[in-house]
């Protein structure tokens, strides 16, 4: 560039005034000097070619057109009389090519993300004087991630062919943690109400696994407004809270944080009112909100009550209504008149439903879910509702319902976008379970088997102690119509520690859904039985019950299912009663009733609290015993961990010493569980658990000597299916 300003520099002081404005008639421009830009690119940017008359200006301005491309180093002009004519000489120096940027030393932020902080672009000419800024970026990026003392260095490395590439190594220092976080000017809120809220923590003793405490600039700015939200939540209004200071201790590695507060009075609603497009009188309106006149103020509310008129309303088609507050703030009386305008806009009809994305799934499988139909006018809970039923399925990974608009705007259509995952397994192999020891298995089992939503299992177990054949199918829509319908054919063998039993049997299930959440299922089993191999030191209450029967029994039963996502709950509850009548044939005669509840609710950190409790009961018919095999055997895996399998119960001791449990005709148990995330990729989760619960004899009572375990433990969805892990421990 000082070549350029010395050309002009000169033309403006040597030369006299009338030659400077001096014409010249161009015979030929000649480009010198470029390797990599072609010489028409540079002659497009002067604008300037043989046969023209030009100026010096003319000239000068040509070369300040080619340096500002960016692509040289020095340009310079010299003009060569050739007769009459002038051959116009521009001498160019190009700028080395930026090759490749590389980052070394960087752990914090990954190389993508810093090239793009930086807008490094390869094959560009590298120009000097943008690195400076780069850097800078690159350090305020730093600072936003909590790092201050982060140092850049740049190294630039030119080939013979005139090629850089630049190493950015970076020494990215410690990392500053938040240790002290302080409130002036607080009154209303405590010093700890304050940091609760807050997304900035103090450093902790587990920072070094969580990170906890680690500053970041954005999030810090942020609790500005979650703390001034806060106070408008409690009526204040006018409250004001300034930028934190933040002072950098002197260990460089501690930063200390200082929110200022004004926190102003607080005020009260006065008059509120809705108007616009009601739907009904404005009394009814009303009616329908929560905010009343003297209570505090609250901006939480406000939004609450805006929502809630804005579902009302999307409830009835108006799926584009706005709903605005107009507020009038009367200091004098610290209260807020608030007013909600509504514009309801046009009534929306759903027009055409489309499903995108499922490979395998029918489209009928997803549309029968669907809460809406075409013609139907638009409701936003049944748009949830159908989202919410679709993922429950457990077919798709993702589940998005996007609207657009239709034929004209009092028509939506609607794209149902789904993500398939697998919904079956083919599996051979061995595993191990507490109750049978060493199994050797395999299994096919499909949850949308021919992509109808067909549940098919074959399985087979072979193990020590059980071998079980199994083979079923349901179909959740049987005839296109709301009603399940399936069954199942078994041949159970298992040996326990007193008798063998042996079973080959199948039922026949039909369930019909009552509401959205519940539904009741029938159900008939048929059974040949035989228990043998009885120990011939066992009791009389399980030697009597040798022999073959028959079981031929009704089961009805009600549940209702109102969690968030079906195949992994972290919020809402399931709950189940059944009654089992055998006696419709068969030799076997007993009622059985089982109530079975579950609850989920979510904690923070991606926690979930679980309780589970069951209460079951086996009536008697005609003073006939309940068979063996049905009675209520408690301890492992499913009902309380921490006791061997099926020896939590009444049992007798005989002369050699030896405990025979004979099974209960009453059962209670409960589960309490907290779940964590170990591997959210994996959906693997850690566990800790306590148990409690018992089984009687007919003649004992409920809920006396309960027993007690706790524990921790492991849950997998593998690939291979489900797979639980506990380790538990008799508290008893």
């Amino acid at each position: 560039m000082s070549r350029v300003l010395l050309f002009v520099l000169l033309l403006a002081i040597l030369v006299p005034q009338g030659v400077a404005a001096q014409l010249y008639q161009v015979g030929q421009v000649v480009i010198e000097g470029n390797w990599r830009v072609e010489s028409r690119y540079i002659e497009s940017v002067l604008n300037i070619s043989a046969g023209q008359t030009v100026s010096a200006a003319d000239i000068d301005r040509g070369l300040r057109n080619i340096f500002a491309t960016g692509r040289f180093d020095d340009v310079a002009a010299e003009t060569v009389m050739v007769g009459e004519l002038v051959q116009l000489v521009y001498h160019v120096t190009e700028r080395p090519l930026l090759r490749e940027v590389v980052f070394t030393g960087n752990h914090e932020i990954d190389a993508e993300k810093l090239g793009t902080i930086i807008s490094a672009k390869v094959v560009d000419f590298y120009r000097p004087q943008v690195l400076a800024p780069a850097i800078k970026k690159i350090k305020q990026a730093y600072v936003m991630e909590g790092y201050y003392a982060t140092e850049v260095v740049p190294q630039i490395d030119i080939n013979d062919r005139g090629e850089v590439t630049l190493t950015l190594k970076i020494e990215e220092g410690e990392r500053v943690f938040v240790t002290n976080i302080r409130f002036e000017g607080n009154t209303v809120f405590t010093e700890k109400e304050l940091k609760k809220v807050l997304f900035s923590k103090e450093k902790g003793f587990l920072t070094f696994i969580t990170e906890r405490g680690a500053y970041k600039e954005d999030m810090l700015l942020a609790d500005r407004d979650v703390l001034t939200d806060q106070y408008y939540n409690r009526g204040y209004i006018q409250v004001k809270v300034k930028k934190p200071i933040t002072t950098l201790l002197d260990d460089k590695e501690s930063m200390e944080v200082v929110f200022e507060i004004e926190e102003g009075k607080q005020f009260r609603i006065g008059d509120v009112d809705v108007q616009g497009d009601l739907l009904g009188s404005r009394e009814e309106m009303l009616s329908n909100l929560t905010l009343r006149s003297g209570e505090v103020f609250s901006r939480k509310r406000l939004r609450a009550n805006m929502m809630q008129l804005n579902d009302l309303y999307a409830d009835e088609g108006y799926a584009f209504v706005n709903v605005s507050p107009v507020t009038d703030t009367d200091p004098f009386l610290q209260q807020i008149n608030i007013v909600l305008n509504v514009e309801r806009g046009v009534r929306v009809s759903i027009g055409r439903i489309s499903v995108a994305g499922n490979t395998r799934t029918r489209d009928k499988v997803v549309r029968r879910e669907m809460r809406l139909t075409e013609g139907d006018f638009y409701s936003a809970s049944k748009m949830k509702n159908s989202r919410r039923r679709i993922n429950n399925l457990g077919f798709f990974e993702e589940v998005n319902l996007t609207t657009g608009r239709g034929i004209d705007d009092a028509h939506m259509d609607v794209e149902v976008d789904v993500q398939e995952k697998a919904t079956g397994s083919f599996s051979i192999g061995a595993g191990f379970s507490s109750a049978d020891g060493l199994l050797l298995q395999g299994a096919v089992s499909q949850e949308n088997f021919l992509g109808r939503a067909l549940r098919f299992d074959l399985s087979a177990a072979l193990g020590g102690s059980s071998t079980t054949y199994r083979l079923g199918l349901l179909d959740p829509y049987f005839l296109d119509r709301h009603i399940a319908f399936g069954g199942d054919l078994y041949n159970t063998e298992r040996e326990w520690t007193d008798f063998t039993r042996k079973t080959t049997g199948g039922d026949i299930k039909l369930g019909v859904p009552l509401t959205e959440t519940m539904r009741t299922f029938f159900i008939y089993r048929y059974e040949k039985k035989d228990i043998f191999d009885v120990d011939e030191d066992a009791p009389r209450s399980i030697t009597d019950q040798e022999g073959k029967s028959t079981l031929s029994s009704f089961t009805a039963s009600v549940s209702r299912n109102a969690t968030d996502y079906r195949p992994d709950p972290t919020r809402g509850n399931i709950s189940e009663f059944s009654v089992e009548y055998a006696g419709l044939g068969g030799t076997e005669r007993f009622l059985k009733y089982i109530i079975d509840h579950r609850y989920f609710y979510p904690l923070p950190w991606g926690l979930v609290f679980s309780a589970h409790g069951q209460v079951g009961y086996i009536q008697e018919i005609k003073g006939k015993d309940s068979p063996l095999d049905e009675r209520f055997f408690l301890g492992g895996m499913n009902s309380l961990r921490g006791f061997e399998s099926r020896e939590v119960g009444p049992y007798e001791i005989e002369d050699d010493g030896e405990r025979y449990f004979y099974g209960g005709n009453k059962e209670a148990y409960f589960n309490f569980e907290v779940s964590f995330p170990l591997v959210k990729a994996m959906k693997m989760k850690g566990l800790v658990f306590f148990d409690t619960g018992n089984a009687w004899d007919k003649d004992e009572e409920f809920f006396t000597d309960m027993r007690y375990s706790a524990g921790v433990g492991m849950a997998w969805n593998s690939p291979m299916g489900p797979l639980r892990f506990a380790w538990g421990r008799n508290l008893d």
